[in-house]
């Protein structure tokens, strides 16, 4: 008697099991179905960082990188005192093909006298890999931090590269980009947020 009650519930526990793998995967596509239907850029992952204060990472200089005048590339300094503007943090490396395909944006970013543009190189174990990249490329970065053992971006969440960080005059992360920049991620991400970085910091 038992065993013949026993058997419907089992074979229900069996079909439930069965089609876990699939309710899984249905719930990932209506995730993915709802980011394109939305429009919103995947990119652009929320971070729980977003809201807290940023980590005062210091890091020495790229060895050898240097300004036009001939002057060195000062290293990064996050715990000392800002100059009154948001700073952009951009976590890059010269392996990173990505990183290659937004660095013209980064070029044109550091033209906005609105914000002090940043980098963490990470990873690159040969300091002349990070300084030819950036002397093949131009050099986009008022101070630029050498991390070769990428040390310093776990306090700050990154896995992968490139990755870059909005960070408010009261040190507090304002805004996250996953990924290489795009100019849909800067028109309707980055300048929103730098907007309102500057209008709370008025």
């Amino acid at each position: 008697m038992n065993e013949g009650a026993d058997t419907p519930r089992a074979s229900r526990a069996g079909r439930l099991l069965v089609a876990l793998p699939l309710l899984f995967f249905l719930g990932l596509a209506g995730v993915f179905l709802y980011q394109l239907a939305s429009g919103h850029d995947a990119s652009e992952v929320p971070s729980v960082l977003i809201g807290k204060s940023a980590p005062k990472t210091v890091l020495p200089p790229l060895p050898g990188l240097t300004q036009a005048d001939g002057a060195p590339v000062p290293g990064l300094d996050l715990a000392a005192a800002g100059d009154g503007r948001p700073v952009l943090v951009n976590v890059f490396a010269s392996w990173c093909a990505p990183c290659r395909e937004e660095h013209p944006l980064l070029m044109q970013l550091a033209k906005d006298r609105r914000v002090r543009l940043v980098g963490i190189n990470y990873k690159d174990k040969q300091p002349e890999n990070a300084r030819g990249f950036l002397t093949d490329l131009g050099n986009p970065y008022a101070a630029v931090g050498y991390d070769p053992a990428g040390q310093s971006t776990i306090d700050w969440g990154v896995y992968g590269v490139p990755e870059t960080f909005l960070v408010g005059t009261d040190g507090t992360i304002l805004w996250k980009q996953t990924g290489p920049f795009t100019p849909q991620a800067i028109e309707s991400g980055l300048i929103p947020a730098l907007d309102k970085a500057l209008k709370q910091a008025n």
